[in-house]
């Protein structure tokens, strides 16, 4: 195992303490960079690998970016490392499933456009997510150039967490997305997330990931069609690399309640005042929040933000809870069945 060639494709030491010296020695690393379906894609220090999504079986379920190890004659995975960070949501559609965006991920672009696309809430969303998933978020705002305004959308996105940096860019233009770069050097892994239409494929080429197919959005309200649609990895000219995501039409939150806390701290810290600690921030006498939007020191606006996203990521939740133990009922029925089907051949022998 080499850790300067493995180092190109994000390969850090947090994952080489986990390993055994057998593992080391007997075992190839390797980082899923494409999922197809049935197909995986993997980069290892010997080059690209496609294997069928059977021969990863022991590894469980795999996210682009998350790193594998392989037995070196078969390829067959043998587990999972344990990852530096997860960016989940919870499927699109009325099912109880959790999505995996990606894995192992340093910073993730939040990309807007400055167009109808931009929306507050929205951003909101996907800082609760980068923030629950311990990766550092960035807003880049995109169309810049068809913009009159791009300073105010950028003061105005900034507002919505402590510390968060704002680009604004020309996606098309190479010369601008520089500022990017930072963020993108040798080792460091970003991903792109954001609605269909507001030029995350465009940026992509810009910060040097080879060609991707685009399209155009519609004039009168903005909307994009899905260019990209599946995950994927592609290496930028500053060295690192980039997961390039389909555009996400929703976002709903699961087990998402620290995060959100992190968004919207400043609530989190008037609450402290309340006179009472379980406040629900409604009509309750002493209530902090309503004086402080009341004295104008709050915004109306982030409490019922904060609110919906708090009952929608608890509602989620224990959806998925529900799900995984109805599924858990279930393998366990059909693994008594099985049981009992070879009890009864059994005796007839």
């Amino acid at each position: 195992m080499d850790p300067l060639v493995l180092s190109t494709l994000g390969w850090k030491p947090c994952f080489s303490l986990q390993l055994t010296a057998e593992e080391s020695s007997s075992l190839a690393p390797a980082r899923v960079a494409a999922h197809y379906g049935s197909q995986i894609v993997l980069w290892s220090e010997t080059g690209e690998i496609a294997l069928p999504q059977s021969l990863l079986a022991a590894c469980g379920d795999l996210a682009v970016g998350d790193w594998v190890l392989l037995a070196v004659d078969t390829h067959r995975g043998v587990r999972r490392l344990e990852r530096e960070s997860l960016v989940t949501r919870k499927a699109a559609g009325s099912k109880a499933e959790l999505q995996l965006i990606g894995a192992n991920i340093d910073t993730l672009f939040i990309v807007s456009s400055c167009n109808h696309d931009f929306n507050t809430a929205r951003l909101e969303r996907y800082l609760a997510v980068a923030a629950e998933s311990h990766v550092n978020p960035v807003v880049v705002l995109t169309k810049s150039d068809l913009c009159d305004v791009p300073d105010q959308l950028r003061q105005q996105a900034g507002r919505l967490m402590s510390g968060l940096v704002v680009e604004t860019v020309d996606a098309r233009d190479p010369a601008e997305t520089q500022t990017l770069a930072h963020w993108c050097r040798h080792g460091q892994t970003v991903a792109l997330v954001g609605s269909s239409g507001v030029g995350k494929s465009t940026l992509a080429m810009s910060l040097g990931a080879g060609r991707i197919a685009t399209q155009g959005i519609r004039e009168d309200d903005s909307k994009g069609r899905h260019t990209t649609t599946a995950r994927s990895i592609h290496r930028l000219q500053a060295g690192g690399l980039l997961i390039d995501t389909p555009g996400m039409r929703e976002l709903q939150l699961t087990a998402c309640e620290q995060g959100i806390d992190e968004v919207f701290d400043e609530i989190v810290a008037i609450a402290t005042e309340c006179r009472f600690h379980d406040c629900a921030h409604q009509d309750e006498p002493g209530c902090a929040v309503q004086a402080a939007i009341e004295s104008g020191r709050l915004d109306a606006r982030r409490l019922a933000s904060y609110q919906k996203l708090q009952s929608e990521q608890a509602r989620n939740a224990q959806s998925l809870r529900e799900q995984r133990q109805q599924s858990r009922k279930q393998g366990k029925f059909y693994k008594s069945v099985i049981q009992a089907k070879r009890r009864r051949r059994g005796d007839r022998y």
